[in-house]
């Protein structure tokens, strides 16, 4: 199969002051018809960056302009014009944000917005154009489209906002949709119902589908294949049931052991020791080691390369799976209070 979008070695900076810091660093991927990559990771740790360097709405500054390649179509859309990359964006490429109350503008009726992505992106204007904001409202199921039409944001709950930002990033049939935490504040009803709103959406539509979340759930549940980012990077990639089955990375592990289950309700959850470091302090070598239990003197300098577990598409930048004698003996001893 084709891939719709191919991202290689994508790299964002921020310039604050007289300091460069690195915020994607070298992020590769890439999106199929009707399959969903999910990018996990703590907070902070570059996955709305990610989404937001291959829209190109970074604000600059102090953004850098991203480099790498982001190829759609034959263009690279890090290269293009602006005038060119707004026609794609929100049209060929959508996104939906991680905040509604905040996406959506306040002042505007939630008519009024989608009318204008119609005008935009659709060439459709005057009863047209209203018609078709009220069928991208009844489809993902908000009732009484009408009177939804003529709505603030802040008349609305959280769970229909939602849905007003899904309507509005699937008005122009995008080949790729950008989801970034679209379950976020929402409760565990309104969850479910948005992601399976999502679900049958992409079947119908083909799309390809980007989802960035912390929530290993949600990923189970979505997604067909999973980069783990930690520090600006993605430390393990690999499909969803390879990397559930045999999670490699000690911080894909912790991200595992940290999160409640059935199966372990009355156990004690194992968090993840320390922070996520801050991008001006990113630590030499692996970006892990000074919070994980298995580091040895190699994992503190240099770069980190990516070894294949058992899975060719399974990989892990983590120098255990080396293959030496070393590594062996430190992964059947662990630092065991860094696991406490």
């Amino acid at each position: 199969m084709k891939p719709i979008l191919i991202v290689r070695d994508l790299t964002t900076r921020l310039k604050i002051g007289q300091d460069i810091w690195t915020i994607v660093d070298h992020i590769g991927f890439s999106l199929y018809s009707g399959k969903t990559l999910a990018l996990v990771g703590e907070s902070g740790c570059g996955k709305s960056m990610t989404a937001l360097s291959l829209m190109r709405i970074l604000p600059r500054p102090p953004a850098l302009p991203p480099t790498g390649e982001v190829l759609y179509q034959g263009n690279n859309l890090l290269t293009i014009s602006e005038k060119e990359m707004r026609r794609i964006r929100g049209a060929k490429i959508a996104m939906i944000f991680q905040d509604p109350m905040s996406a959506l503008n306040p002042v505007y009726t939630i008519g009024s917005q989608l009318v204008e992505v119609a005008e935009l992106h659709l060439g459709l204007y005057g009863a047209a154009a209203w018609d078709r904001a009220g069928e991208a409202l009844e489809a993902v199921g908000i009732p009484a489209s009408e009177e939804r039409l003529k709505a603030y944001p802040h008349q609305l709950s959280g769970g229909l906002k939602q849905r007003v930002m899904i309507a509005m990033a699937l008005m122009c049939e995008p080949d790729v949709l950008i989801a970034d935490e679209p379950t976020t504040a929402l409760d565990v009803t309104i969850q479910a119902q948005v992601l399976e709103l999502i679900r049958s959406l992409q079947r119908k539509n083909g799309m390809a589908l980007l989802l960035i979340t912390h929530d290993m759930g949600v990923v189970a549940e979505m997604a067909d294949d999973v980069i783990v980012m930690y520090v600006a990077q993605g430390i393990e990639r690999g499909e969803i049931e390879h990397l559930f089955e045999n999670p490699a990375h000690p911080y894909t592990i912790g991200l595992f052991r940290s999160r409640p289950s059935l199966e372990n309700r009355r156990g004690k959850l194992q968090p993840i020791p320390g922070q996520v470091p801050h991008f001006r302090h990113i630590p030499s070598g692996c970006r892990f080691h000074p919070r994980c239990p298995y580091v040895m003197a190699k994992c503190r300098h240099g770069p980190v390369p990516d070894f294949v577990i058992q899975h060719p598409s399974h990989v892990a930048k983590c120098w255990l799976y080396d293959g030496s004698k070393e590594s062996q003996e430190r992964w059947e001893h662990p630092d065991e209070k860094k696991n406490d």
